[in-house]
């Protein structure tokens, strides 16, 4: 499954291999080192959304890697800065996924349109491949069609979805979930919650108050907080979970639609700047495309 996986990653990362990786190439064969070098490298980056807080960080880690070991030639740079970028990534740590764990629950928040019900599915399917016995909760009842979307899965995977009317409080659908979980004795509960961006403030108290509610009824289970992100926003994912992040502890991400963008260099912001661990991410449309972040494979993908 390794190389099978290795390889759909770098297809999935293409766009963004395509449009960093070959102006990187024509950076570090240059004949030295100058300013108009660390330019070009700033340039690059950029246009891969790294982002310009993470870029000047790698950048000056660079310049002081080169001053240290008096290095002139422009190719050694490419394995320090591929290391420089490995290294935000260990620094922040992981937020691995146990597919096998029993009693836990997971709060997935995210804006609308990130993928986020769909995740939700792609996880529940593992988590019965593994034999888990999990339940669903649609806690997104104000989207039209977000609570038939899940039922939809739900009736796929043959799994059972806790909802309520559109409309409905979402934190008494959730209060219901958590009782329903207790009573099945459910292994893994997985909850949907709303994303919509444009009442900020009130969607973060009504966030906060669903956590509340899971929070006062975890009866002995884990509650993990995660946040589903869309590469294809690129910066603007990482204000995106800045705020979610503010009002709720999100303790892992996932990123969904890598295969979509050039914009591949924001999961090296989101690392740097937000020093949230990255638990999965998606690099297509099929139910084995969302896997486990590995940051050595993802950085070897992008750069071999």
């Amino acid at each position: 499954m390794g190389e099978s996986f290795f390889s759909r990653l770098k297809q999935g990362l293409a766009k963004t291999k395509a449009n960093l990786i070959s102006n990187l190439e024509d950076i570090f064969s240059s004949n030295k080192i100058d300013e108009d070098f660390y330019t070009e490298l700033e340039d690059a980056l950029i246009m891969a959304d790294v982002g310009i807080e993470t870029t000047t960080y790698l950048l000056d880690r660079l310049r002081k890697v080169v001053k240290e070991k008096n290095i002139s030639d422009p190719t050694q740079l490419k394995e320090i800065l591929i290391q420089e970028i490995a290294s935000i990534f260990n620094a922040v740590g992981s937020f691995a996924i146990d597919f096998n764990a029993k009693n836990v629950v997971y709060l997935i928040v995210g804006v609308n349109g990130v993928g986020k019900t769909t995740t939700i599915a792609k996880m529940a399917a593992r988590f019965k491949e593994h034999g888990r016995q999990v339940l669903l909760v649609a806690g997104d009842t104000f989207r039209a069609a977000a609570t038939e979307q899940l039922l939809a899965w739900g009736e796929r995977l043959g799994i059972h979805v806790i909802h309520h009317q559109e409309g409905a409080d979402p934190a008494a659908v959730v209060f219901d979930g958590m009782a329903a979980g207790k009573a099945r004795k459910a292994d893994v509960l997985l909850i949907d919650t709303a994303g919509r961006l444009h009442t900020k403030v009130n969607l973060m108290e009504e966030l906060k108050k669903v956590k509340r509610i899971v929070e006062n009824n975890l009866d002995g289970r884990e509650l993990r907080v995660m946040m589903v992100l869309d590469a294809t926003t690129g910066q603007n994912a990482v204000s995106q979970a800045k705020v979610f992040h503010e009002a709720l502890g999100v303790q892992g991400l996932v990123v969904t639609k890598l295969d979509g963008t050039a914009k591949g260099g924001v999961l090296i912001a989101i690392a740097n700047q937000l020093r949230i661990p990255i638990g999965l991410i998606g690099v297509g449309e099929r139910a084995e495309d969302l896997q486990d972040f590995d940051p050595e494979m993802f950085t070897k993908a992008l750069f071999e």
